[in-house]
């Protein structure tokens, strides 16, 4: 070979090794199986790459990285530059966003849920507390209001909720609580396991999780109107990794951000169509709660929790009211543009 042909080639793979590494790899931490929970994940992920010409990549790890408990010590640390986590995991973390766990808010579907989320997600003290764990908030993962299934006779008063064994989180377990039922925060990939040994009698979720997680097979019914509210699961970054992409990378990620909701938003739908149809399936009888039990079910949990929310956040200088009001104010606006 030629020393100019040998110089070429030499030149050919240092420019290919250049190449390959100012080449961005992001790994991202979620858990259970791909589902309409993660679908916006991975289709910021397909847009980030198709944008950047696949100079930024991420790799989604369902599990692999962390258990779901522990996603936001991973970003904290930066063991990974993206994940999910549900607030109501570790409140103590993520106070300020728990208010999007408050019981009968008054969300009526998803479009609002996202612009609720996403409003106290931009407010400063929010972001300067998540900034604390390195953590930028990227988008929400909205979910539809949960609703229980449960086994033996289905419970349709208030009265029958009394010692109900309860997988919920958060706030709904605040609610649950507040009618004399009885919580237990087991993660969603342990729900199916305790509902199976008897742990809990019941468990709270939005549909595609008593899918995905199989808790729709152990059940005799569901209760198809209780609405008492919802978990919030934020997708965040890493402060460092963020700000060390390039403008373009950047652009492509912020900028992929709605799309990849939309998407989200088409993929649950179609689900949502389908799930009388599932339940028809497997046998899981429709429990539909009186107007009446839900409006005492309502004193009971929402003003009051709602009350103590407020003082508590506002006790540790933090504006427990002003995101409050914010919230209502954002879901008021929502609801006269659907």
């Amino acid at each position: 070979m030629s020393k100019l042909v040998s110089g070429a080639v030499a030149a050919a793979v240092a420019v290919s090794f250049v190449a390959e590494a100012s080449a961005t790899e992001w790994n991202v931490s979620v858990w259970g199986k791909r589902r309409a929970f993660t679908e916006h994940i991975e289709k910021i992920a397909e847009l980030v790459s198709e944008k950047t010409g696949g100079e930024f990549t991420m790799n989604v790890s369902y599990g692999g990285l962390s258990k779901n408990r522990e996603n936001l010590d991973g970003i904290s640390i930066g063991a990974f530059e993206m994940a999910q986590f549900c607030a109501g995991y570790h409140p103590d973390k993520n106070r300020l966003i728990t208010v999007l766990e408050l019981p009968f808010l008054g969300v009526e579907n998803l479009d609002q849920e996202v612009a609720v989320s996403h409003a106290i997600y931009g407010h400063p003290a929010v972001q300067e507390e998540m900034a604390q764990w390195n953590a930028k908030l990227l988008m929400t993962s909205p979910m539809p209001q949960y609703n229980i299934v449960g086994t033996g006779e289905p419970r349709d008063e208030l009265a029958e909720f009394e010692g109900m064994r309860v997988r919920a989180t958060g706030g709904l377990g605040e609610a649950f609580t507040a009618v004399g039922a009885v919580p237990t925060s087991v993660t969603a990939t342990e729900a199916y396991q305790a509902m199976e040994s008897g742990v809990v009698d019941t468990v709270a979720f939005a549909q595609h999780a008593h899918l995905s997680f199989g808790t729709i097979n152990q059940a005799d019914w569901w209760t198809a109107n209780l609405n008492p509210g919802t978990v919030n699961c934020p997708v965040v970054v890493n402060i460092d990794a963020y700000e060390s992409l390039s403008d373009e990378e950047r652009a492509a990620l912020d900028g992929s951000v709605d799309e990849a909701i939309t998407h989200y938003l088409a993929n649950y739908g179609e689900l949502l169509k389908k799930w009388d149809a599932i339940l028809d399936e497997k046998g899981v009888t429709k429990v539909v709660i009186s107007d009446e039990e839900l409006a005492a079910f309502r004193t009971q949990a929402a003003d009051p929790i709602r009350d103590a929310w407020i003082a508590e956040i506002e006790a540790q200088g933090l504006p427990g009211q002003e995101l409050f009001d914010l919230l209502t104010t954002t879901l008021a606006q929502a609801k006269g543009t659907n």
